[in-house]
Protein backbone atom coordinates (compact mmCIF):
# COMPACT_ATOMS: atom_id res chain seq x y z
CA UNK A 1 0.00 0.00 0.00
CA UNK A 2 1.44 3.22 -0.44
CA UNK A 3 1.21 6.02 2.28
CA UNK A 4 -0.79 8.70 1.97
CA UNK A 5 1.02 11.50 3.41
CA UNK A 6 4.98 12.15 1.87
CA UNK A 7 7.07 13.91 4.28
CA UNK A 8 8.70 17.33 2.70
CA UNK A 9 11.65 15.71 1.67
CA UNK A 10 9.49 12.83 -0.33
CA UNK A 11 7.85 15.24 -2.41
CA UNK A 12 11.31 17.19 -3.30
CA UNK A 13 12.52 13.83 -4.34
CA UNK A 14 9.46 12.98 -6.55
CA UNK A 15 10.62 15.45 -8.47
CA UNK A 16 13.57 13.66 -9.42
CA UNK A 17 13.80 10.23 -11.70
CA UNK A 18 16.07 7.76 -13.08
CA UNK A 19 15.61 4.96 -15.89
CA UNK A 20 18.09 3.12 -17.96
CA UNK A 21 21.14 5.67 -18.91
CA UNK A 22 20.02 8.05 -16.07
CA UNK A 23 21.80 8.94 -13.12
CA UNK A 24 19.14 8.45 -9.78
CA UNK A 25 19.38 11.84 -8.63
CA UNK A 26 18.89 13.37 -12.72
CA UNK A 27 16.00 16.08 -11.85
CA UNK A 28 12.32 15.17 -13.74
CA UNK A 29 12.00 17.45 -17.36
CA UNK A 30 9.36 20.19 -16.65
CA UNK A 31 8.73 20.82 -13.49
CA UNK A 32 7.84 24.44 -12.90
CA UNK A 33 5.69 27.19 -15.42
CA UNK A 34 2.50 24.42 -16.82
CA UNK A 35 2.28 24.60 -20.60
CA UNK A 36 -1.03 24.55 -20.71
CA UNK A 37 -3.91 26.40 -18.77
CA UNK A 38 -5.95 24.05 -16.72
CA UNK A 39 -9.86 24.15 -16.40
CA UNK A 40 -12.26 22.60 -14.36
CA UNK A 41 -15.06 21.07 -15.53
CA UNK A 42 -16.59 19.19 -12.66
CA UNK A 43 -16.17 17.45 -9.36
CA UNK A 44 -16.50 13.94 -8.27
CA UNK A 45 -16.59 11.91 -5.08
CA UNK A 46 -13.13 9.59 -5.64
CA UNK A 47 -13.40 9.06 -9.41
CA UNK A 48 -11.70 6.65 -10.69
CA UNK A 49 -11.99 6.37 -14.60
CA UNK A 50 -14.00 8.38 -17.60
CA UNK A 51 -14.41 7.67 -21.42
CA UNK A 52 -16.29 10.24 -23.82
CA UNK A 53 -19.31 9.23 -25.72
CA UNK A 54 -19.37 9.76 -29.49
CA UNK A 55 -21.24 13.15 -28.83
CA UNK A 56 -18.61 14.73 -26.76
CA UNK A 57 -20.61 13.15 -23.24
CA UNK A 58 -18.62 11.64 -20.72
CA UNK A 59 -18.58 8.36 -18.68
CA UNK A 60 -17.08 8.60 -14.98
CA UNK A 61 -17.05 6.00 -12.65
CA UNK A 62 -16.80 6.65 -8.94
CA UNK A 63 -14.59 4.36 -6.67
CA UNK A 64 -18.25 3.56 -4.26
CA UNK A 65 -19.98 2.25 -7.08
CA UNK A 66 -21.62 4.95 -9.02
CA UNK A 67 -21.30 5.09 -13.45
CA UNK A 68 -22.47 9.01 -14.34
CA UNK A 69 -23.24 10.21 -17.56
CA UNK A 70 -21.91 14.11 -17.70
CA UNK A 71 -22.57 16.38 -20.43
CA UNK A 72 -19.45 17.81 -22.18
CA UNK A 73 -19.37 21.00 -20.03
CA UNK A 74 -19.95 19.21 -16.72
CA UNK A 75 -22.96 20.88 -16.06
CA UNK A 76 -25.68 18.29 -16.20
CA UNK A 77 -25.24 14.88 -14.83
CA UNK A 78 -27.05 11.24 -14.92
CA UNK A 79 -26.19 7.97 -12.30
CA UNK A 80 -26.50 4.96 -14.53
CA UNK A 81 -28.46 2.17 -13.18
CA UNK A 82 -27.91 -1.19 -13.90
CA UNK A 83 -23.89 -1.15 -12.13
CA UNK A 84 -22.67 -4.15 -10.51
CA UNK A 85 -22.37 -4.37 -6.44
CA UNK A 86 -18.76 -3.50 -6.09
CA UNK A 87 -16.43 -4.21 -3.27
CA UNK A 88 -15.59 -0.83 -2.63
CA UNK A 89 -12.83 -1.06 0.59
CA UNK A 90 -9.26 -0.38 0.54
CA UNK A 91 -7.82 0.21 -3.69
CA UNK A 92 -10.92 -1.58 -4.41
CA UNK A 93 -14.40 -0.44 -6.11
CA UNK A 94 -15.39 0.59 -9.56
CA UNK A 95 -13.11 0.94 -12.17
CA UNK A 96 -12.34 0.64 -15.56
CA UNK A 97 -15.26 2.05 -17.96
CA UNK A 98 -14.24 1.46 -21.76
CA UNK A 99 -16.82 1.21 -24.97
CA UNK A 100 -17.01 -1.35 -27.39
CA UNK A 101 -15.14 -0.83 -30.57
CA UNK A 102 -18.62 -0.54 -32.53
CA UNK A 103 -20.21 1.41 -29.74
CA UNK A 104 -22.52 3.38 -32.03
CA UNK A 105 -24.28 0.71 -33.16
CA UNK A 106 -24.37 -1.97 -30.53
CA UNK A 107 -24.14 1.07 -27.35
CA UNK A 108 -22.09 -2.01 -25.29
CA UNK A 109 -20.50 -0.40 -22.16
CA UNK A 110 -17.34 -2.45 -20.40
CA UNK A 111 -16.67 -1.60 -17.02
CA UNK A 112 -14.07 -3.23 -14.30
CA UNK A 113 -14.70 -3.98 -10.44
CA UNK A 114 -13.88 -5.64 -7.57
CA UNK A 115 -16.53 -7.88 -5.84
CA UNK A 116 -16.67 -10.54 -3.02
CA UNK A 117 -16.66 -14.09 -3.84
CA UNK A 118 -15.55 -17.50 -2.99
CA UNK A 119 -12.32 -16.98 -0.98
CA UNK A 120 -12.03 -13.37 -0.60
CA UNK A 121 -12.08 -10.54 -3.29
CA UNK A 122 -10.91 -10.10 -6.76
CA UNK A 123 -11.86 -7.82 -10.07
CA UNK A 124 -14.44 -8.73 -12.57
CA UNK A 125 -14.84 -7.47 -16.08
CA UNK A 126 -18.48 -7.31 -17.57
CA UNK A 127 -20.50 -5.07 -20.32
CA UNK A 128 -24.09 -3.89 -20.82
CA UNK A 129 -26.03 -1.75 -23.31
CA UNK A 130 -26.38 1.72 -22.45
CA UNK A 131 -29.99 2.88 -22.95
CA UNK A 132 -31.63 6.50 -22.26
CA UNK A 133 -35.25 7.40 -22.10
CA UNK A 134 -37.04 9.59 -20.24
CA UNK A 135 -34.48 11.72 -18.76
CA UNK A 136 -33.04 8.59 -17.13
CA UNK A 137 -30.32 6.15 -17.96
CA UNK A 138 -29.59 2.61 -17.32
CA UNK A 139 -26.28 -0.43 -18.15
CA UNK A 140 -29.44 -3.03 -20.23
CA UNK A 141 -28.69 -6.38 -19.55
CA UNK A 142 -25.60 -6.04 -17.67
CA UNK A 143 -23.44 -9.22 -17.51
CA UNK A 144 -20.14 -10.66 -15.62
CA UNK A 145 -17.65 -11.56 -18.59
CA UNK A 146 -14.55 -12.79 -16.65
CA UNK A 147 -13.69 -12.90 -12.78
CA UNK A 148 -10.00 -13.06 -11.54
CA UNK A 149 -8.52 -16.67 -10.80
CA UNK A 150 -8.14 -16.62 -7.69
CA UNK A 151 -9.97 -14.36 -5.59
CA UNK A 152 -8.00 -14.50 -1.99
CA UNK A 153 -8.43 -12.48 1.14
CA UNK A 154 -6.23 -10.63 3.69
CA UNK A 155 -5.56 -8.05 1.25
CA UNK A 156 -7.46 -4.98 -0.62
CA UNK A 157 -5.42 -4.00 -3.21
CA UNK A 158 -4.00 -4.45 -6.30
CA UNK A 159 -6.88 -5.39 -7.62
CA UNK A 160 -5.75 -3.62 -11.45
CA UNK A 161 -8.23 -4.16 -14.15
CA UNK A 162 -7.66 -1.70 -16.75
CA UNK A 163 -9.60 -2.29 -19.99
CA UNK A 164 -7.80 -1.60 -23.75
CA UNK A 165 -9.56 -3.14 -27.19
CA UNK A 166 -7.04 -3.83 -29.95
CA UNK A 167 -6.85 -1.50 -32.35
CA UNK A 168 -8.77 -4.27 -35.08
CA UNK A 169 -11.79 -4.69 -32.34
CA UNK A 170 -11.35 -8.41 -32.35
CA UNK A 171 -9.50 -8.71 -28.72
CA UNK A 172 -9.72 -7.21 -25.37
CA UNK A 173 -6.80 -6.93 -23.23
CA UNK A 174 -7.44 -6.60 -19.38
CA UNK A 175 -5.13 -6.65 -16.29
CA UNK A 176 -5.40 -8.43 -13.51
CA UNK A 177 -3.19 -7.06 -10.33
CA UNK A 178 -1.09 -9.97 -7.98
CA UNK A 179 -3.23 -8.38 -4.99
CA UNK A 180 -0.07 -7.85 -3.04
CA UNK A 181 0.44 -11.76 -2.74
CA UNK A 182 3.80 -11.53 -5.01
CA UNK A 183 4.06 -14.88 -6.27
CA UNK A 184 0.54 -15.62 -8.03
CA UNK A 185 2.51 -13.17 -10.95
CA UNK A 186 4.50 -16.33 -11.78
CA UNK A 187 1.88 -18.87 -10.86
CA UNK A 188 0.73 -20.28 -14.25
CA UNK A 189 -2.99 -21.08 -13.32
CA UNK A 190 -3.46 -17.90 -11.88
CA UNK A 191 -4.25 -14.45 -13.94
CA UNK A 192 -3.22 -12.81 -11.07
CA UNK A 193 -0.02 -10.46 -12.11
CA UNK A 194 -0.88 -11.06 -15.69
CA UNK A 195 -2.37 -9.18 -18.56
CA UNK A 196 -5.02 -11.22 -20.21
CA UNK A 197 -6.01 -11.44 -24.32
CA UNK A 198 -9.38 -11.98 -24.32
CA UNK A 199 -12.46 -12.02 -26.68
CA UNK A 200 -15.35 -8.95 -26.50
CA UNK A 201 -17.36 -11.86 -24.63
CA UNK A 202 -14.69 -12.58 -22.15
CA UNK A 203 -13.25 -15.70 -23.12
CA UNK A 204 -9.41 -16.52 -23.34
CA UNK A 205 -8.56 -15.34 -26.93
CA UNK A 206 -7.23 -18.42 -29.42
CA UNK A 207 -3.87 -18.69 -30.05
CA UNK A 208 -2.57 -17.19 -26.64
CA UNK A 209 0.95 -17.64 -26.17
CA UNK A 210 1.22 -19.41 -23.08
CA UNK A 211 -1.33 -22.01 -23.35
CA UNK A 212 0.49 -24.87 -24.87
CA UNK A 213 2.90 -24.18 -21.45
CA UNK A 214 0.09 -25.27 -19.54
CA UNK A 215 -0.80 -21.66 -18.36
CA UNK A 216 -3.98 -20.10 -17.83
CA UNK A 217 -5.34 -19.59 -21.40
CA UNK A 218 -5.98 -15.94 -20.85
CA UNK A 219 -2.31 -15.25 -19.78
CA UNK A 220 -1.00 -12.75 -22.79
CA UNK A 221 2.18 -11.84 -20.36
CA UNK A 222 2.55 -12.16 -16.73
CA UNK A 223 5.47 -11.28 -13.98
CA UNK A 224 3.51 -7.46 -13.34
CA UNK A 225 2.90 -5.82 -10.05
CA UNK A 226 -0.26 -3.35 -10.03
CA UNK A 227 -1.19 -2.46 -13.62
CA UNK A 228 -3.28 0.44 -13.51
CA UNK A 229 -2.82 2.04 -17.41
CA UNK A 230 -2.34 0.07 -20.19
CA UNK A 231 -3.21 1.32 -23.79
CA UNK A 232 -2.25 0.96 -27.51
CA UNK A 233 -0.54 3.40 -29.89
CA UNK A 234 -0.55 4.22 -33.57
CA UNK A 235 1.90 1.41 -34.33
CA UNK A 236 -0.57 -1.32 -32.53
CA UNK A 237 2.25 -1.23 -29.81
CA UNK A 238 1.19 -2.35 -26.54
CA UNK A 239 2.40 -0.41 -23.45
CA UNK A 240 1.68 -0.59 -19.48
CA UNK A 241 2.60 0.87 -16.52
CA UNK A 242 2.12 -0.51 -13.38
CA UNK A 243 3.20 0.30 -9.57
CA UNK A 244 6.55 -1.01 -7.96
CA UNK A 245 7.30 -1.29 -4.68
CA UNK A 246 9.51 0.89 -2.70
CA UNK A 247 10.61 2.88 -6.38
CA UNK A 248 10.49 0.88 -9.40
CA UNK A 249 7.71 2.31 -11.14
CA UNK A 250 7.26 1.27 -14.49
CA UNK A 251 6.19 1.65 -18.34
CA UNK A 252 6.56 -1.60 -20.01
CA UNK A 253 6.04 -2.61 -23.61
CA UNK A 254 4.00 -5.56 -23.70
CA UNK A 255 5.02 -8.27 -25.68
CA UNK A 256 2.93 -11.85 -26.11
CA UNK A 257 4.55 -14.28 -23.64
CA UNK A 258 7.52 -12.26 -22.15
CA UNK A 259 7.79 -12.58 -17.91
CA UNK A 260 7.70 -9.01 -16.59
CA UNK A 261 9.66 -10.52 -13.27
CA UNK A 262 7.66 -9.68 -10.54
CA UNK A 263 8.47 -10.34 -7.64
CA UNK A 264 11.71 -11.93 -8.49
CA UNK A 265 12.91 -9.24 -10.47
CA UNK A 266 12.63 -5.57 -9.88
CA UNK A 267 14.55 -2.20 -10.29
CA UNK A 268 12.99 -1.41 -6.79
CA UNK A 269 12.85 -2.71 -2.67
CA UNK A 270 10.73 -4.06 -0.25
CA UNK A 271 8.92 -1.98 1.71
CA UNK A 272 10.81 -3.14 4.95
CA UNK A 273 13.81 -2.76 2.70
CA UNK A 274 14.83 -5.99 1.81
CA UNK A 275 16.28 -6.26 -1.53
CA UNK A 276 15.09 -7.52 -5.28
CA UNK A 277 17.17 -8.13 -7.76
CA UNK A 278 17.42 -5.33 -10.48
CA UNK A 279 16.20 -6.25 -14.39
CA UNK A 280 20.11 -7.11 -15.81
CA UNK A 281 20.61 -8.49 -18.93
CA UNK A 282 20.30 -12.32 -19.10
CA UNK A 283 18.08 -12.61 -16.15
CA UNK A 284 15.28 -13.84 -18.50
CA UNK A 285 12.84 -10.96 -17.46
CA UNK A 286 11.53 -8.22 -19.82
CA UNK A 287 13.15 -5.16 -18.54
CA UNK A 288 10.92 -1.92 -18.23
CA UNK A 289 11.16 0.59 -21.01
CA UNK A 290 11.55 3.59 -18.17
CA UNK A 291 11.59 2.86 -14.54
CA UNK A 292 11.25 5.53 -11.80
CA UNK A 293 13.04 5.58 -7.96
CA UNK A 294 11.69 7.92 -6.51
CA UNK A 295 8.50 6.82 -7.19
CA UNK A 296 5.71 8.52 -9.23
CA UNK A 297 3.05 6.20 -8.43
CA UNK A 298 1.52 6.03 -11.91
CA UNK A 299 -2.24 6.33 -12.61
CA UNK A 300 -3.88 6.58 -15.62
CA UNK A 301 -2.17 5.88 -18.83
CA UNK A 302 -3.01 7.64 -22.46
CA UNK A 303 -1.37 7.55 -25.51
CA UNK A 304 -1.70 10.87 -27.24
CA UNK A 305 -3.05 11.07 -30.83
CA UNK A 306 -4.24 14.91 -30.75
CA UNK A 307 -3.88 17.73 -32.52
CA UNK A 308 -3.86 20.08 -29.85
CA UNK A 309 -0.30 19.56 -28.48
CA UNK A 310 1.70 18.63 -31.96
CA UNK A 311 4.74 18.73 -30.10
CA UNK A 312 3.27 15.73 -27.82
CA UNK A 313 1.56 13.36 -30.82
CA UNK A 314 2.31 9.87 -29.89
CA UNK A 315 3.61 10.39 -26.74
CA UNK A 316 2.43 8.51 -23.04
CA UNK A 317 0.08 10.40 -20.03
CA UNK A 318 0.66 9.19 -17.38
CA UNK A 319 -1.01 10.42 -13.89
CA UNK A 320 0.97 10.60 -10.84
CA UNK A 321 -0.43 9.93 -7.59
CA UNK A 322 1.53 10.00 -4.88
CA UNK A 323 4.09 12.51 -7.20
CA UNK A 324 0.58 14.50 -7.56
CA UNK A 325 1.92 14.94 -10.80
CA UNK A 326 1.00 14.53 -14.51
CA UNK A 327 3.89 12.73 -16.43
CA UNK A 328 4.78 12.70 -19.86
CA UNK A 329 7.07 9.79 -21.79
CA UNK A 330 8.40 10.31 -25.13
CA UNK A 331 7.33 6.99 -27.53
CA UNK A 332 9.82 6.26 -30.13
CA UNK A 333 8.51 2.95 -31.97
CA UNK A 334 9.66 0.65 -29.73
CA UNK A 335 11.70 2.68 -27.40
CA UNK A 336 10.44 5.29 -24.35
CA UNK A 337 12.43 7.80 -22.54
CA UNK A 338 11.64 10.00 -19.60
CA UNK A 339 9.57 13.61 -21.15
CA UNK A 340 8.46 16.26 -18.36
CA UNK A 341 7.10 15.79 -15.20
CA UNK A 342 3.96 18.53 -14.01
CA UNK A 343 3.30 19.35 -10.42
CA UNK A 344 -0.66 19.77 -10.51
CA UNK A 345 -0.95 20.20 -6.98
CA UNK A 346 -3.30 17.32 -6.29
CA UNK A 347 -3.45 13.14 -6.79
CA UNK A 348 -3.96 12.49 -10.59
CA UNK A 349 -5.55 8.87 -11.30
CA UNK A 350 -6.98 9.22 -14.72
CA UNK A 351 -6.04 11.12 -18.07
CA UNK A 352 -7.77 10.81 -21.14
CA UNK A 353 -8.17 12.21 -24.42
CA UNK A 354 -10.78 14.61 -25.05
CA UNK A 355 -12.50 14.58 -28.66
CA UNK A 356 -11.15 18.01 -29.61
CA UNK A 357 -7.69 16.94 -28.46
CA UNK A 358 -7.45 18.01 -25.27
CA UNK A 359 -6.21 16.36 -22.01
CA UNK A 360 -8.40 15.46 -19.19
CA UNK A 361 -7.61 14.64 -15.91
CA UNK A 362 -9.57 13.31 -13.10
CA UNK A 363 -8.01 14.00 -9.07
CA UNK A 364 -8.42 10.94 -7.35
CA UNK A 365 -10.67 11.02 -3.35
CA UNK A 366 -13.41 13.03 -2.19
CA UNK A 367 -13.84 16.17 -4.51
CA UNK A 368 -11.60 14.85 -7.23
CA UNK A 369 -11.83 17.36 -10.34
CA UNK A 370 -11.87 16.59 -13.91
CA UNK A 371 -10.09 19.39 -15.32
CA UNK A 372 -9.47 20.14 -19.04
CA UNK A 373 -6.18 21.51 -20.52
CA UNK A 374 -5.69 23.15 -23.41
CA UNK A 375 -2.45 24.94 -24.79
CA UNK A 376 -1.33 27.80 -23.09
CA UNK A 377 -2.43 31.38 -24.61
Amino acid sequence: MRTALLSTAMLLLAACSSGPGQAADAPAAGVGKLPFTVTPVAAFDAPWAMTFLPDKRMLVTEKAGRLLLVTADGGSRLTVAGTPAVFSQGQGGLMDVVLHPAFATNRLVYLSWSEEGPGGQGVALGRGKLVESGGQARLESFQVLFRAQPFVSGTQGHFSGRIAFSPDGKYLFFTNGERQKFDPAQDAKATLGKVLRLTPEGKPAPGNPLAARSFNPAVWSYGHRNLLGIAFDAQGNLWEQEMGPKGGDEVNLILPGRNYGWPQASNGSHYDGRDIPDHKPGDAFEPPKVWWNPVISPGGLMIYSGNLFPQWKGDAFIGGLSSMALVRVHLDGTNASKGDQWDMGKRIREVEQGPDGAIYLLEDKAGGRLLRLTPAA
